[in-house]
């Protein structure tokens, strides 16, 4: 393992003014925002729809450091026949992949799951890294609900994490370490605090134990949020309080950054509290976003699968990623939105 390289990846994967673009979905994931804007789900219109994102060559130098790709993406070529992997490199952002094969049901945990994919992780990483990739994700799922998270799953999906991010340094590729405690429900924001906190501190045992570099990784956590169905919402001053205090308890200084997901947020809520974290200040890693439908939604609808809205769309992903890239330096106003 060249742990100076892996550091140098990952440090750029959090270059200030910068973040990461999410455009992993699976197929099936990517089934549901083509349904809502009306498009088929076939191979040629998602290849065109990422093609218009990573041909938005001053948004991408700009404000995009990092790209995750779905496997299919990664190996795709534009209408022109260039390798998109080699688009987005043309742009100065880094090429990643997800590599996880999705959660599944958790035997004997009733409502929990385990994110699998191991098997063969090695090999495939192997050719990942030949085609181009030079950073991967894998996201392990906890849902907050009576009863759950139990210990169990808990410690499954983080000793799960741990032996992925060991695996994707042995093969010179960074890992986004991605432990979402997922916004469905009615919890509050003191639970959420709760299991946000039991979880890292979790993780990062097992990355430990693993003997992981953390220098040579990325954590993509969730923000301290409430629940989409609790009744109490907290301010976008609280979520930043929140998640800060959170992660100075649990993220040790030697992680270069966070890039945050966005989790269910709206795509200004999701601008407002990354930049009101950055606002606050006196945290010891970079804190950025690696954002998917929050950067996505807007050019998606734009969009529409029509040729003559590309334009349309690559404004939209234009104005959405800007916004991130001044929240990642604490540097976002609400009126900037209005004024788009």
């Amino acid at each position: 393992m060249n742990l100076a390289a892996l550091n140098e990846i990952a440090e750029k994967m959090v270059t200030p003014g910068k973040g990461i673009l999410a455009a992993d979905e699976s197929t099936g994931t990517i089934q549901k925002r083509f349904d809502a804007i009306g498009v088929e789900n076939n191979e040629q219109n998602r290849r065109d729809y990422r093609e218009l994102l990573f041909r938005s060559t001053e948004t991408m130098r700009d404000h995009i450091s990092g790209v995750i790709l779905f496997e299919e993406t990664l190996y795709q070529n534009a209408a022109d026949g260039t390798p998109l992997v080699d688009l987005i490199t043309q742009a100065g952002s880094v090429p990643g992949i997800k590599v996880d094969k999705g959660a599944k049901p958790l035997p004997g945990f009733p409502g929990e799951t385990i994110t699998e994919g191991l098997d063969g992780l090695g090999d495939r990483l192997k050719k990942d890294y030949e085609r181009g990739a030079r950073f991967a994700k894998w996201r392990a799922v906890i849902d907050i609900a009576d009863g759950i998270p139990t210990w169990g799953a808990v410690k499954a999906n983080a000793h799960a994490l741990a032996r992925y991010a060991a695996i994707c340094q042995a093969n010179q590729i960074v890992p986004i370490v991605e432990p979402e405690i997922l916004m469905d429900g009615a919890h509050d924001i003191d639970r959420c605090d709760e299991v946000t906190r039991w979880v890292l501190s979790t993780v990062f045992q097992e990355l430990f134990e693993q003997r992981v570099a953390l220098e040579g990784m990325v954590l993509k956590p969730n923000m301290v949020v409430c629940g989409k169905k609790c009744t109490k919402r907290a301010s976008v001053d609280e979520v930043a309080h929140r998640t800060i205090a959170a992660l100075k308890a649990t993220v040790p200084s030697a992680v270069p950054g966070i890039a945050y997901l966005s989790g269910g947020q709206s795509d200004e809520e999701a601008t407002a509290h990354l930049d009101a974290m950055n606002k606050i200040g006196g945290f010891p890693w970079k804190m950025t976003f690696s954002y998917g439908r929050a950067l996505q939604a807007a050019p998606q609808k734009a969009w529409s699968g029509k040729s003559e809205n590309v334009a349309a769309a690559q404004r939209a992903f234009a104005h959405r990623a800007k916004m991130n890239g001044l929240a990642s330096v604490g540097q976002w106003e609400g009126a900037l939105e209005k004024a788009a």
